[in-house]
C-alpha cells in the first residue's frame, strides 16, 4: 500500500469546493466511496486496512463539503490488523463497500455484518436488520429497481458455507436461505434478474490452517472446478439449477438479465489469482456466459481483451436487459491502477473511452441516471481521480452518453484519495 494506494494521515473536512466546469444542478446528494486505509501501519494486503469513507455532497450547482471519515469499529484500536482478525465476528473493517437502502446508509466488508453510518459520515454502530441477521453480508449487495428488495449473500470459512438473503423494499429481512456448496470460497459479488439469483461457486480456497499473520490465506485451485448456481428470488437450495464452467475467479460481476428461458451474465474473468499481497493478479477481461434453463447448459465467449474490472449498468437496468455497460480500465500487468474508462455498446459492439492523461489515475466509476432520462445513458459518469502534479484528487463528473467528451465538471479536493473500492451516489430524499 504504496503510492496511490498508500492511507491518508488526516480526517479533514473542507466546504466550498472550487469547480472547473460546470456542475449539474440536479446532482443533490453525496458521493461517498469506501477504502482500506491502514490507521498505524501500512499493510502487506490491500483488504487489511481499516475503511474510510470519502464522500462530497453536492447542491444546487455547487459542491458544499468534502469530508474523509473512519468508520468507527472495535478493530479502528488495533496496533496492526492481521488475517485472523476479520474473521471474528464483529470485527467489521468496513473497508470494501457503502450503501443505501431503506433509508440506511451501510458500510460494509464481506464476512462481517454492515455498519450503519450517517449522511455526514458519523457512525452509527453495527445494523443487524433488528436480530435477524445471523450470518455475514457480502460487499455487494444487489438493489431491484422493479421491487426495491435487496438481495445479498453471506460466507462463512465454516458450514454453512454460503447463505441467501432477501430484504423488502421496507428493510425488513423477509427470507435467508443456506445454499450448499462444498467449501469455504471467497465469494465476492453474485448477480440478479428479474426473477432469479445467480450465484458464483469458483475456486478460491480459504486455507484456514494457513489463517495467520498479515497475508489472507486464499489460493486458487482449478480441481475444485467452478459452476454458476441460478435460483429464484424466493427460492431454496432445492431450487437450484448448477452450470459448470471454465475454471476462472470473477471479482465484480457487471449484470444479468432473462430472455425467455436463457440468462445472460456478464462480468470481467480472470484465471488464477494474485500472489500475497495482490503481487502481479492476472488480467480481468470481459466474458459473457449465455445459461439455458431449459437444456440446462451454457455457453461462453470473451467480449473484449483489454484490462477492465469495476464494472457497473445503470441502476434502473439492474437484473434487466441493458444495452450499455461502463467499466474501469486497468493496468495491462493486472495492477488496480484506473487508467480510463470504457463505455461498451452490447446492441452494436462498440466501445466509447475516456483515458487519463498526465499520469492521472481514476477509480471505480458509479453511474447516476439524468433526471426525467430519456435513455439508459442518459445520465453522468463519477469518479475519484488522483492529479499527481497537484498530489490531490478530484471528483470528475463525465457525460455518460458521450464519455469520451471532456468532463462536465471537475470538483477539486483538498487531499489525495488513495485508491479505493467501491462507492454509490446517494441522492437527496425526493
Amino acid at each position: 500500500m504504496t503510492g496511490v494506494f498508500a492511507p491518508v494521515a488526516e480526517e479533514i473536512t473542507e466546504t466550498d469546493l472550487r469547480i472547473t466546469g460546470t456542475l449539474p444542478v440536479e446532482l443533490n446528494g453525496r458521493y461517498f466511496r469506501n477504502g482500506a486505509n491502514p490507521r498505524v501501519r501500512a499493510s502487506s494486503d490491500w483488504f487489511l486496512g481499516e475503511g474510510m469513507i470519502h464522500g462530497v455532497e453536492l447542491k444546487n450547482g455547487k459542491a458544499t463539503w468534502y469530508r474523509n471519515r473512519y468508520v468507527r469499529t472495535p478493530l479502528l484500536e488495533k496496533d496492526e490488523i492481521v488475517a485472523e482478525h476479520i474473521v471474528v465476528p464483529g470485527n467489521s473493517l468496513a473497508n470494501t463497500h457503502v450503501i443505501s437502502h431503506a433509508g440506511k446508509i451501510l458500510a460494509l466488508q464481506e464476512m462481517q455484518p454492515p455498519i450503519e453510518v450517517t449522511k455526514n459520515l458519523e457512525t452509527v454502530g453495527m445494523y443487524t436488520f433488528r436480530g435477524r441477521l445471523q450470518s455475514n453480508m457480502t460487499a455487494h449487495p444487489k438493489i431491484c429497481p422493479v421491487t426495491g428488495e435487496m438481495m445479498f449473500f453471506g460466507y462463512g470459512l465454516l458450514p454453512p458455507f454460503l447463505t441467501y438473503h432477501r430484504v423488502s423494499a421496507e428493510g425488513e429481512l423477509v427470507q435467508s436461505e443456506v445454499v450448499d456448496v462444498q467449501a469455504a470460497t471467497m465469494v465476492h459479488d453474485f448477480l440478479i434478474t428479474r426473477n432469479h439469483v445467480v450465484f458464483m461457486d469458483l475456486p478460491m480456497l480459504w486455507d484456514l490452517e494457513k489463517l495467520s499473520g498479515t497475508d489472507i490465506p486464499v489460493s486458487f485451485d482449478e480441481s475444485y472446478g467452478a459452476r454458476l448456481g441460478v435460483m429464484p428470488r424466493n427460492g431454496s437450495n432445492k431450487d437450484i439449477k448448477w452450470f459448470d464452467i471454465d475454471p476462472c475467479y470473477i471479482y465484480h460481476t457487471l449484470n444479468a438479465y432473462e430472455i425467455g428461458s436463457k440468462i445472460i451474465v456478464r462480468a470481467p474473468r480472470m484465471v488464477g489469482y494474485a500472489s500475497v499481497g495482490m503481487d502481479h493478479p492476472p488480467v480481468p477481461r470481459l466474458h459473457e456466459w449465455t445459461l439455458n434453463l431449459d437444456s440446462q447448459t451454457c455457453t461462453e465467449h470473451q467480449l473484449d481483451d483489454l484490462g477492465v474490472d469495476f464494472p457497473t449498468v445503470p441502476d434502473a437496468h439492474i437484473g434487466r436487459d441493458h444495452r450499455y455497460g461502463y467499466a474501469a480500465q486497468l493496468a495491462q500487468d493486472g495492477v488496480p491502477l484506473v487508467l480510463g474508462f470504457h463505455k461498451y455498446d452490447f446492441q452494436t459492439g462498440s466501445r466509447s473511452s475516456h483515458m487519463l492523461n498526465n499520469h492521472r489515475l481514476g477509480s471505480e466509476p458509479s453511474f447516476v441516471a439524468a433526471e426525467n432520462a430519456v435513455s439508459e445513458d442518459d445520465g453522468y459518469l463519477i469518479s475519484y481521480v488522483y492529479d499527481p502534479t497537484e498530489a490531490k484528487s478530484e471528483l470528475v463528473i463525465f457525460n455518460a452518453s458521450q464519455l469520451s467528451d471532456d468532463p462536465l465538471a471537475r470538483i477539486h479536493l483538498p487531499a489525495r484519495v488513495p485508491a479505493g473500492f467501491h462507492g454509490s451516489w446517494i441522492p437527496d430524499p425526493a
